[in-house]
């Protein structure tokens, strides 16, 4: 299975502790973010990675090179200019291989049941289908609502911050998508979230959500990152 690891952004929101590299290469114990990302979806299946690069991503590519070192097959897509996460995605089109491929953000680590995802994903025939986890605020995340069978009813990419933390299901940052579908993302830049999805709900697309728990953490505040660090000091982030 191919997974598009979405490293594009720029980070500001992290860049008063990580200033001189990527967000995915934020150090943790003397590791960079991204590869214990890649070394838990090397042990749950995951066989070859497109990286979608921006900001500073020959940096990333100096570090992982083919894969090879890390039992992984990785190749390399570049936007000359920020192509934002649907953008990205498209840009990727040329390498994705197979009719359906993973996605995620390559700043948050969820390790959930990838293959689970992509059955569910088959079993009902979905054009796009994401992890779905309960959190007890959803102010910084993408809030979503889902029918029994688990079609996306409403899908809200991100809530204003400030007020009374309000309990949710958030996207969980992890899809699978057909390739047919992200041939249909226009070229240029675009927003997964803001652009791409709600598009699609309101054309009758087969979207799908399904709910996932256990470790998750995104590690684009400060507080986050250094929470992560902790957590792999004590062995709590699971695999």
């Amino acid at each position: 299975m191919q997974a598009i690891l979405l490293c594009g952004g720029m980070g500001t929101r992290l860049r008063s502790v990580v200033s001189d590299r990527p967000k995915p290469m934020a150090d943790i114990c003397g590791k960079p973010f991204l590869q214990y990302l890649l070394e838990m979806l090397r042990d749950k299946g995951i066989t070859e990675v497109i990286f979608a690069l921006g900001y500073m991503g020959e940096m990333i590519e100096e570090y992982f090179q083919d894969g090879s070192a890390f039992g992984l097959k990785i190749a390399y897509s570049y936007e000359e200019e920020p192509l934002g996460t649907g953008g990205a995605i498209r840009n990727a089109l040329p390498k994705i291989l197979e009719e359906e491929v993973l996605v995620l953000n390559a700043d948050t680590y969820f390790p959930m049941d990838y293959q689970g995802l992509l059955r569910f994903h088959q079993e009902n025939d979905g054009d796009f289908s994401l992890a779905t986890r309960a959190v007890p605020d959803i102010s910084r995340y993408g809030a979503v609502r889902r029918d029994a069978a688990g079609r996306i009813l409403a899908w809200n990419e991100k809530l204003e911050d400030g007020g009374q933390p309000l309990a949710g299901e958030i996207n969980g940052g992890i899809y699978v998508m057909k390739k047919s579908l992200i041939a249909e993302i226009p070229e240029g830049k675009q927003s997964l979230e803001q652009d791409c999805v709600p598009k699609w709900l309101s054309e009758g697309k087969r979207i799908f959500g399904l709910p996932f728990d256990g470790y998750f953490m995104d590690i684009g505040i400060p507080k986050d990152y250094q929470q992560f660090i902790t957590d792999v000091e004590q062995g709590k982030h699971g695999k």
